[in-house]
């Protein structure tokens, strides 16, 4: 169902993020573009695995700067795959469609309707900003790799540490041209929402991902925020990048736990995700230990509607 590597194909291609905590969600949300759509032998699936790029562990323990504070480079950490976001381009030769998006977003309608949206010229599409310094949320891009020949993410992550560069500008598209990027509906990244309008749900709130819950938290919280962000830098720098932030919490709506868990479940049946990949998730603590419990109490999911 999905590859992992370079790619020189041109049709529409996914390209997942992700690393080796975050496996399963991978996974899952490769299965959710394929099972919901009425269109899925037009479009493939590719894994982008951080591990798989060494120059990302080149920097282990090295510092940048995020959002004008001080950060340590952990290959361990849970997000350490966000940057891969940015070589779709690259992996596609330059050329043709790409749609790039986080583990912990699932497909819930059609993805074809967005992978074949009219991008009016732009080079990039993406979730509009809410922020008063105009960030964009590039969790979920759809991107016209032709446009984008100027991203080389070894060159950007190294700058990161020479200092010629912020991870938040850069991550929030900042750098680039303003009149290069075009905005889709928010439905297409639902920040923990999901709705009848929900396309593409996004788990952002990493505290309560649902097949997280009862875990010890294993990510660095934000720390710009003002207070909060201080108190945060300093149990850092005390304590430890994961001491005294308790465990993850169980999600609020027992809907989006339960189309994790479905999506999971059918994926398993399918073969997609073998047990060995379930206990070993389980044994280093990056899914929840009763996984086989909430799958198996879990309704079916509802079958893909079909297209008007």
């Amino acid at each position: 169902m999905a590859s992992t590597g370079n790619t020189g194909a041109t049709r529409p291609h996914i390209f997942i993020q992700t690393n080796n905590k975050q496996s399963i969600g991978a996974i899952v949300s490769a299965y959710s573009m394929k099972r919901n759509s009425a269109h899925a032998d037009k479009f493939d699936v590719t894994f982008m695995q951080q591990e798989a790029y060494p120059f990302f562990s080149r920097r282990e323990g090295q510092s940048y700067m995020r959002h004008g504070v001080k950060r340590v480079w952990h290959e361990n950490d849970l997000q350490s795959f966000t940057l891969t976001r940015f070589m779709p381009p690259k992996l596609m030769g330059y050329q043709g469609r790409a749609l790039v998006v986080d583990p912990d977003v699932f497909a819930v309608q059609d993805v074809w309707e967005l992978l074949t949206r009219d991008m009016q010229g732009k080079a990039i599409m993406c979730r509009g900003s809410k922020f008063k310094n105009g960030a964009f949320a590039s969790s979920v891009m759809l991107l016209d790799c032709a446009k984008l020949q100027h991203w080389d993410v070894e060159k950007g992550f190294n700058e990161l540490f020479e200092g010629k560069r912020d991870y938040h500008t850069w991550i929030s598209l900042l750098m680039e041209d303003r009149n290069t990027i075009g905005t889709f509906e928010d439905e297409w990244n639902d920040f923990d929402r999901l709705t009848p309008h929900t396309k593409m749900i996004h788990n952002t709130r990493r505290r309560t991902q649902p097949w997280k819950t009862g875990l010890k938290v294993d990510y660095t919280p934000t720390e710009f925020v003002p207070v909060i962000g201080w108190i945060m830098r300093m149990r850092r720098k005390l304590f430890g990048d994961h001491s005294l932030l308790g465990r993850y919490a169980r999600h609020p709506d027992r809907n989006q736990e339960a189309l994790f868990f479905g999506l999971l479940k059918e994926a398993y049946e399918k073969g997609l995700v073998t047990d060995a990949q379930i206990k070993e998730a389980m044994n280093n603590n990056f899914i929840r230990h009763d996984s086989y419990d909430v799958m198996k109490s879990v309704p079916p999911l509802a079958p893909l509607k079909a297209a008007a």
